[in-house]
This record gives C-alpha cells, structure tokens and sequence, in this order.
C-alpha cells in the first residue's frame, strides 16, 4: 500500500503543472527513477512479458532528455497490480463476497497438481539377476611339484583357496537365511531336475515357467521348438535314485553392498543319473534311442534362490556344458 500511495503522489506531482512544466529532472534522478519503477515493476510482474521494459518508448521531452512520462507509466500499472496477487497463490474469497479478484482456484490446481490425480507408488522388484555369476569351469591340472614350487603355481593355489572362500561364504549366508541342508537341498534339486526334464519331454512350456528363471525359460521354449521341428514326440524316462550328486560352486550375488540380505544364491550341482529315451517321428516310427536302455547322463545345472522374497523357491537359471 505504501508503494501505491508513493505512485500515485508522484503521479500528482508530474501531471499537475500542465501549463507550466516543472525543470527536466538530471540524468542521475531519471535513472534512479526509472531503475526504481522497472525494479517494483519486474518484482511484481515477473513471468509477464507484456510488461517488460522496453527502452524504444522512452519519449524525449520538451529540453532535452529522457522525459518521466514512461516512469509515469510503469508506476500507473505498479499501482493498478499493487491489489492484485497472482493466481497460483491466491486464496479463496470468503462466502457472499462480491470481490472483482482473479476468480478461485483450487488447492490442487494452486499446487500444480491436476484435479482427481492421485499418486501411485511403483515398487520393482528383480526376480532373477538374469545371468550365471562366475560359470564353473574344469581347473586345470596341475602337478604337486609345480603347484609348490614354482611362482606360478603359488598363484594358482591362492586363486583356489579364494574360489574355496567364496563357496563357503555363500552356503553360511544361505544356511542362516533359511536353514539349508545339503540334503534336502539335493531332494529338492533332483525334483526339480526329474519335472523340468518331463515337462520338456512333453513340451509343456507353461507349466515350465515355474521352475525355470524367465531367461532359461525362453531358452528351454527355443529348444523345444527345434526338437519338435524334428521329432514328432519323445520318450524320456528318469531311473531313480540318482546315480551321484555333488555341489561344484556356490556363489552370492549382492545387490547392495549394505544390506547383505538383499541376495542372490546360486549353486551350481552336477546330476549323473540314468535315463530312458526315445524319438518318434509323425508316422509314431522310433528314429533315434531305444527305451528299453539305461543310459548314463551327466548333466551340470544352475539353481538359484533369492534371500529378500519371502517363501522364494529354488529355480533353473542355466545349465553348463564342458
């Protein structure tokens, strides 16, 4: 209110001596003048751009220089805005008011927020890391004399008893986790082992899903697809028990290096079972196998199980031929 009553003073003041112009003011006070007004004027006019400065409407005056009449100017519509607040933060008029303001807006449209929106909070969560960490691999033989004798063979063994680290490090954290056993791990492993390989027989790609991570899962559907551009049906049979099973590599796979819990196990098992096969073709004529055969299979299979879900179950997540 101060300003607008400043404004409109020194608009009397200017527009009074009209038949006897009052002395131009100096440089110094024409620009003090003018920096004022633009000042208050871009303070409450910000984001206008109608009324920005503009210095091609500077009129010169009657002797000599810049005249006050564009100050004049600036300072009528500072008064004129002095009233008025911008939209984004007005607040709603009372009832019965009969206010000329900017008209209501709501609180979600002063807020940017459109009218009905509601926020949705989306949570990921990695089911699977999507790859197998560190593949087991044959090590390399190598001789007594060499491993303990030779600069080279220091390195090896140093490399093995990290490797021997990392396993034993990763089955502490699954057993205090969810109380593993080697033993019932292994019964859930051949269950899984004996339903993935039955289902494939049958091509039961769906029912597949479930024991199987989403990448090993497109990776069993290709192969079923070939084997069924080929054969016509299979015959595949399990001889129980397993012939011999045995863990080659344990592995962690952390996602933050805070919270150890947030993990992933993978354990990677070698099956050496018997089994029964036979191949058909569209006539139901055998082309290949005979199931009245016992053959001798080795098989080297990824499990995988998370330590943050809740009830997580042991899956597939890659097989490894040597």
């Amino acid at each position: 209110m101060s300003l607008a009553r400043l404004g409109q003073s020194l608009i009397r003041r200017l527009h009074r001596p009209l038949h006897l112009p009052p002395p131009p003011p100096t440089d110094h006070h024409a620009a003090v003048s003018r920096s004022l007004a633009l000042s208050q004027a871009n303070r409450c006019l910000r984001g206008f751009a109608s009324l920005t400065y503009n210095p091609g409407s500077t009129i010169a005056g009657k002797f000599g220089g810049p005249s006050p009449v564009h100050a004049v100017q600036v300072l009528e519509r500072v008064v004129q805005l002095n009233h008025a607040r911008p939209m984004s933060s007005a607040a709603p008029a009372p009832a019965g008011s009969t206010s000329s303001g900017p008209p209501e807006t709501s609180p979600s449209v002063s807020k940017g927020v459109p009218v009905g929106a509601r926020k949705v909070g989306m949570k990921v969560v990695m089911m699977s890391p999507g790859f197998v960490y560190e593949p087991y691999s044959l090590p390399e033989p190598i001789s007594f004399w060499r491993r303990w004798f030779t600069r080279s063979g220091w390195t090896r063994t140093k490399e093995d008893i990290i490797l021997e680290m990392k396993n034993a490090y990763a089955v502490s954290r699954l057993r205090k986790k969810t109380g593993y056993t080697k033993k019932q791990f292994y019964n859930q492993a051949f269950n899984i082992y004996k339903e993935v390989n039955t289902l494939m027989a049958q091509g039961d790609t769906s029912s597949l899903r479930k024991a199987l991570t989403e990448r090993m899962h497109s990776t069993m559907k290709n192969e079923i697809k070939r084997r069924q551009s080929k054969w016509k049906s299979v015959h595949w049979e399990l001889v129980e028990p397993a012939v011999n099973i045995r863990t080659l590599r344990a592995r962690m796979i952390g996602l933050d290096k805070n919270d150890l819990d947030k993990a992933f196990i993978q354990l990677t098992l070698e099956f050496i079972t018997k089994q029964k096969f036979e191949a058909y073709n569209s006539k139901g004529e055998v082309v290949s196998g005979d199931k009245s055969k016992e053959v001798l299979v080795k098989d080297i299979w990824v499990f995988e199980r998370s330590l943050f879900h809740p009830g997580a179950d042991w899956r597939v997540c890659g097989r490894i031929t040597l």
